[in-house]
């Protein structure tokens, strides 16, 4: 496995250029500059098949939608080896999009996006400002498989300082999830 990078709150959010799977939202490639809203964006890397994914979906797509309307940008980036992972190939990420999911769903198929960004799991997310700077690194909340047993509210706290123009108070937490699945 690859020894990830790992940036981290107050670095440069680096930029890619990825296929989209989902055509109903996003152009097809995206990079971080077509993804960017008036407020900045939110990357998450994400797959198909990890239950701590699955088991999030709904809330995902709630934080997606609450993105667009506070002016960010909103994308899942698959990095997992399709090879050995087949339910995070092209066309499962194509049919998984095609079920109603509400934003990009791009393809780092080199891993090179995954490696760049230092991403350890799925689902694992990184807020970055307006500037292009990371804000936040970490979970969506403290219970990714059962949203009956959440205390806390990450990204969405995170979220809500940059969007009020606050510095974000907890900038890192540790994701909680599957490890990216590398290719060997």
């Amino acid at each position: 496995m690859p020894e990830p990078l790992g940036i981290e709150p107050g670095d440069t959010a680096p930029d890619f250029h990825l296929p989209n799977a989902n055509a109903d939202v996003g152009g097809n490639p995206m990079s971080l500059t077509d993804l960017m809203g008036q407020n900045g964006a939110v990357v998450v890397f994400t797959c198909n098949h990890c239950p701590y994914v699955v088991g999030s979906e709904p809330r995902i797509e709630a934080m997606a939608e609450r993105a667009r309307s506070e002016g960010l940008g909103f994308a899942g980036i698959n990095s997992n080896d399709p090879v050995n992972y087949q339910s995070d190939s092209w066309d499962n990420m194509v049919k998984r999009a095609n079920r109603g999911m509400g934003y990009s769903y791009l393809h780092d198929d080199t891993q090179d996006t995954a490696r760049a960004y230092g991403a350890e799991r799925t689902p694992e997310f990184y807020l970055i400002d307006s500037s292009g700077s990371v804000v936040y690194r970490g979970r969506l909340d403290d219970s990714p498989r059962d949203p009956s047993h959440t205390t806390s509210s990450d990204l969405a706290n995170a979220m809500d300082d940059l969007v009020a123009g606050r510095s974000v108070s907890v900038s890192r937490t540790d994701s909680i999830g599957c490890s990216v699945k590398w290719k060997h």
